[in-house]
C-alpha cells in the first residue's frame, strides 16, 4: 500500500503540462530575479551614486547563481515551477518513471541562463579588448579585415541564436515542451510534481492580475490624452447646475481680480486670456508653454495669448468694492 501511495504521489512525466503554466513559471522566475536585485541594490542606496554600476553584470550573475544553488540545484525546480507544482524531468530517459536532472544538466541550465545575459551586459567593455570598439578606432584602421570578419561572425551568431529561440518557441506552441531553448539543449522537461494537484496560483488570481495590468496600461495611455481641467469644469457645471454656477460667478466677478486662477495668490503682473479670470503673467505663460491647448481651470474656456489686465476695469472694480 505504501509503495502504491508513493508511486501515485510521484511525478508522472507522461501527464502533459499546460503551456500557460510553463510560461507563468518563467514569468515568476524573472519577477523574482528582478525583486532580488531591487532589494540588493536598496542596501546601497545611501552610498555613493553609481557604486554598483561597474560590477552590475557580475553581481546580477552572482545573485542568479545563488538563487540557482538553493532552488534548481537542490530540487530540480525553480521558484516559479514550485509555485505552480512543476519540476524538471530528465527528457529522453528510457525509464517510464520520473528521473530528476543530473548535476551536469543543472549546470548547463545555469550557464545558458546567466552566460548570455552577462555577455550582453559586458559587450560594451569586452568588444574593445578584441579590437571591435567603435568604428574608426585604431584597431579597425590597423587590422580592418580581421575585425570586420569577427564582427560579422558575432552578429551572425547572435542572429542565429535569436532565430533558433524563435523556432524553438514555435515548436513549444505545437507540442507543449521546452518553452526556452536552454531547456531543449540541456534535455530538461517540465512535468507535474504531483498528479492531480491544484495550482498554488489559481487561474482566478492570474486572470485578475492580467485584467488589472491591462486596465492600468490603458489608463496610462489614455490619461495624457484627456484635458483634465476642461473635464473638471464640465463635471462641476453638471453637478452644481447652471443656477448655482451663475450665482457663484456673480460673486466671483467682484473678487476675481484679487486672486490668480492658477496659484491662488494675489496676481503679479495680472493678465487675462480671453475669459473673465485673472492670472499671474509667469503662471499663465509657463502653463501655456507646457500645454498649448490650455483651458481656464476656473471656467474651462479656451485660452488665448495672455494680455495685460485693463487697468480701467481694475480701477472700476476697486471703486465698486
Amino acid at each position: 500500500d505504501s509503495g502504491l501511495e508513493e508511486a501515485a504521489a510521484s511525478p508522472d512525466p507522461h501527464i502533459p503540462v499546460l503551456r500557460i503554466s510553463q510560461l507563468d513559471a518563467l514569468e515568476l522566475d524573472a519577477a523574482l530575479e528582478q525583486l532580488l536585485w531591487t532589494r540588493f541594490s536598496h542596501c546601497f542606496q545611501n552610498c555613493r551614486p553609481g557604486l554598483l554600476t561597474p560590477v552590475e553584470p557580475e553581481l546580477r550573475a552572482l545573485l542568479y547563481l545563488l538563487l540557482w544553488r538553493f532552488t534548481l540545484y537542490s530540487n530540480s525546480a525553480t521558484v516559479g515551477q514550485s509555485l505552480l507544482s512543476l519540476r524538471y524531468h530528465r527528457a529522453g530517459s528510457l525509464a517510464r518513471r520520473y528521473r530528476p536532472l543530473s548535476p551536469r544538466q543543472k549546470l548547463v541550465l545555469a550557464v545558458l541562463a546567466a552566460g548570455p545575459r552577462w555577455l550582453q551586459d559586458r559587450s560594451h567593455s569586452l568588444l574593445p579588448l578584441v579590437g571591435l570598439g567603435s568604428r574608426g578606432s585604431v584597431f579597425e584602421r590597423d587590422d580592418g579585415l580581421f575585425q570586420q570578419g569577427l564582427r560579422k561572425a558575432l552578429t551572425l551568431v547572435s542572429g542565429v541564436a535569436k532565430f533558433a529561440s524563435l523556432i524553438n518557441f514555435f515548436i513549444f506552441l505545437r507540442n507543449g515542451r521546452h518553452p526556452i531553448l536552454s531547456e531543449r539543449i540541456a534535455g530538461a522537461q517540465a512535468v507535474l510534481s504531483k498528479p492531480n494537484v491544484t495550482r498554488d496560483v489559481t487561474y482566478q488570481y492570474m486572470n485578475r492580475e492580467l485584467l488589472w495590468h491591462g486596465f492600468a496600461d490603458f489608463l496610462i495611455f489614455l490619461l495624457p490624452l484627456m484635458d483634465t481641467r476642461k473635464l473638471k469644469a464640465a463635471v462641476s457645471s453638471f453637478v452644481f447646475g447652471e443656477e448655482s454656477s451663475d450665482r457663484k460667478e456673480s460673486g466671483e466677478r467682484r473678487e476675481l481680480w484679487k486672486e490668480c486662477g492658477l496659484c491662488g495668490e494675489w496676481p503679479t503682473m495680472p493678465h487675462t486670456v480671453g475669459c473673465q479670470h485673472v492670472f499671474c503673467y509667469y503662471c499663465i505663460k509657463s502653463h501655456r508653454i507646457a500645454d498649448a491647448r490650455l483651458t481656464c481651470p476656473k471656467c474651462g474656456a479656451e485660452t488665448r495669448q495672455p494680455e495685460p489686465l485693463n487697468m480701467k476695469v481694475q480701477s472700476d472694480r476697486l471703486s465698486t468694492s
